[in-house]
């Protein structure tokens, strides 16, 4: 297990813990060992001990470390830069991307079980590898997603919630109301009113996380058909895992959208802790909200046009390049289209990130899967010449550190050729995609005892 926060590589805590073979030399170990027992919660019951004495020991020996020197500018500039939570179950570098459990999207890609032979990795065996640090064998995914399909149940009530809001409103706002419906069935919340020693609360944790992951396809998918399919239901197929599972409840059947449900589930699953999804979910558990208040908070944090909502703003600006000047635009026509967005003031979708300096890998693998399934699709195509225009003028204006794609810049051109064209609803299957990382995250968040969160300001 990785004791390490997210935002930028910890050189200095990490050249002191580098000769500590005792303490870190198993994680390599822990990153590709396969067990041939099929039950999570045992075996996360196996490694809860040996994390908390980790822990432990992390905090008597290094626990005077500096992690680094803050600024006026790092305070006012959104805590750019500050190193501040601790983070296991991913690992983000500004250079090499997004690391889940030491883990790279290729690698996940290669290690991970798949439902087809080279085909996509299933986003169960994501989680098993979130919450373990261990990559499952194909017995353990396939039981993992037995176990979530047995818990999919959703109470009438919930739907009954959502059905008391207006179809029209936004997506986002009838599944997190779906969320906080659903926070009436929290393990959690009854354990704690009952009183249990604060060292058994990762057990309804995780009980309410599986719970939650395991429920939220089916919310999400009435949101869609409500909203757009005039509210006719399709029911869960239970020979389906997960990805395709879901794809399926929306009404897409084709095994290629089934993939590419995978896939996204998959690579928007977590991004380390200091994005607001993730740090919004970590901050109100800190607080021994149960997991559905949190997650719910953390959907709320999603639906901002600055984090998860930019996914939606992608497809409608690269349908409005197209309604303006044709599928069949030039370089040059392209060039005219960017710089008349950014001379209006606005920013071009898509590009740019936080933390990342290069080209976000999560695109890259869209990009590949986009190569192999749907190479002649028009937008596609335009989205790849996008990537040649828009980095050069981005640098050329010399505001931007990062003039790179990011995941945003891919996922709703994918999405809309399989024929999920609802630009309004993809903030919901991020939010679907994240509550595997954020939920991982908060088993451990109580496993390992961690505090409130209480900075100054």
């Amino acid at each position: 297990m990785a004791f390490f926060r997210s935002v930028a590589a910890l050189s200095k805590l990490r050249s002191r813990l580098a000769q500590q073979s005792t303490t870190l030399g198993s994680v390599r170990w822990l990153q590709v060992q396969s067990s041939s027992d099929l039950d999570l919660r045992s075996q996360l019951q196996d490694l809860i001990p040996e994390q908390q004495e980790r822990l432990k020991k992390l905090k008597s020996e290094h626990g005077k470390v500096q992690l680094g020197n803050i600024t006026v500018d790092m305070v006012i500039g959104g805590m750019r830069g500050m190193i501040g939570l601790l983070w296991e179950t991913s690992l983000l570098d500004a250079d090499e991307g997004i690391r889940f459990r030491g883990l790279s999207i290729p690698e996940c890609q290669k290690l991970l079980p798949s439902a087809v032979k080279g085909g996509e990795p299933l986003p169960e065996g994501l989680f098993w590898l979130l919450l373990t640090g261990k990559v499952p064998s194909e017995e353990q995914t396939d039981a993992l997603s037995k176990e979530l399909r047995s818990r999919s149940k959703v109470p009438d009530h919930v739907f009954k919630a959502i059905n008391a809001l207006p179809v029209a409103a936004h997506p986002m706002t009838q599944f997190a109301t779906g969320v906080m419906a659903l926070q009436v069935e929290s393990e959690f919340q009854k354990a704690y009113d009952k009183g249990m020693p604060k060292a058994k609360f990762w057990e309804p944790t995780y009980e309410d996380c599986m719970n939650l992951v395991a429920r939220l396809p089916v919310v999400a998918s009435y949101v869609y058909r409500r909203i757009y399919k005039d509210g006719k239901v399709i029911p869960a197929d239970d020979s389906l895992d997960y990805g395709a599972n879901f794809s399926h409840m929306l009404g897409f059947d084709d095994p290629k959208m089934q993939e590419l449900m995978r896939l996204y589930v998959t690579i928007h699953s977590d991004h380390e802790g200091g994005n607001v999804s993730a740090h919004t979910g970590h901050l109100v558990a800190s607080a021994l909200s149960d997991p559905y208040l949190s997650f719910a908070a953390a959907l709320n944090g999603l639906a901002g046009p600055l984090h998860g909502l930019a996914n939606q703003e992608v497809l409608l600006w690269i349908k409005s390049v197209v309604e303006e000047c044709g599928e069949n635009i030039t370089t040059d026509q392209l060039k005219d289209y960017v710089w008349k967005t950014l001379n209006s003031g606005k920013v071009v979708p898509g590009f740019g990130h936080g933390v990342l300096r290069k080209t976000d890998p999560r695109y890259t693998c869209q990009r590949e899967f986009a190569l192999k399934h749907l190479p002649d699709d028009p937008l596609f195509q335009l989205v790849s010449k996008l990537y040649e225009v828009v980095p050069p003028i981005l640098t050329e204006l010399g505001k931007v550190k990062n003039p790179w794609p990011n995941v945003d810049a891919h996922s709703g051109v994918l999405l809309n050729h399989f024929g999920l064209t609802e630009a309004r609803y993809f903030t919901v299957l991020f939010g679907v995609s994240r509550s595997i990382g954020i939920g991982s995250q908060l088993v451990w968040d109580r496993a390992l005892g961690l505090p409130l969160e209480r900075q100054r300001a």
